[in-house]
């Protein structure tokens, strides 16, 4: 591999922005495919450059047609948790542990601050600006735990208006039912809040945070591999 391949395979790699290199089996050319642009040695039309995106997309690596080998590099999965309780605690440990890199927003600095949720990315500030910090994409999963309107509304919104692959709401159901009347008036429609999972998490008659946090992870991770070609 040539030091400038490597150079922007490194450099994709450290920003977690999904990309493929290409390489022509035969004589060892490569390129570098990113979301809007290529470096490389091999000339790549527009047929070709579709295949290799939509590989990208789907995290699907293999051969091509024409015996051009894709390797996809896809970053983790993100879980942003808002509301560092104690689902939170048993939840953040839980999400790091199948692969997510997590990130807890609270602007409640002792509960953040509290040792109690691993190595978890902590934002201590509310969900409105540290949505926009975490800027959810396709591979982020958005969890919102407090029961408190002030922070999960704008954090369900931020969620609703991104093309984050779970959206779930702990509460009742009738507390979901006044979640939705309130987003309703914020303008989303009923296509818009048919991707909040609420009441939160698989219905496995969870009880206990940890159980709680069981029911999420596995509701996650069954929307996660639901998405996958």
């Amino acid at each position: 591999m040539k030091q400038d391949v490597l150079r922007q395979i490194e450099e994709a790699r450290s920003r977690k922005h999904a990309f493929a290199t290409v390489t022509d089996t035969g004589t060892g050319a490569q390129s570098v495919v990113r979301a809007h642009d290529t470096f490389g040695e091999l000339n790549i039309d527009a047929t070709q450059l579709a295949e290799i995106r939509s590989r990208t997309a789907a995290d699907q690596s293999g051969v091509m047609d024409n015996g051009w080998f894709v390797r996809v590099y896809s970053p983790p999965a993100r879980m942003v948790i808002v509301g560092a309780v104690h689902i939170a605690q048993a939840l953040a440990p839980m999400a790091k542990l199948a692969g997510f890199d997590v990130i807890v927003i609270d602007p409640r600095e002792a509960f953040v601050r509290s040792g109690s949720l691993g190595d978890a990315k902590a934002i201590v500030d509310w969900p409105d600006d540290g949505m926009k910090e975490v800027a959810p994409d396709s591979s982020t999963a958005v969890v919102t735990l407090t029961h408190d309107p002030k922070l999960d509304d704008p954090a369900l919104a931020a969620a609703l208006r991104s093309k984050a692959f779970y959206i779930g709401a702990l509460g009742s159901k009738k507390t979901h039912a006044k979640r939705l009347a309130r987003l309703t008036e914020m303008g989303f429609t009923d296509a818009d809040m048919a991707r909040i999972h609420g009441p939160v998490g698989l219905d496995i008659n969870a009880l206990t945070p940890a159980e709680i946090a069981v029911s999420i992870m596995a509701q996650v991770i069954e929307k996660l591999r639901a998405e996958a070609p």
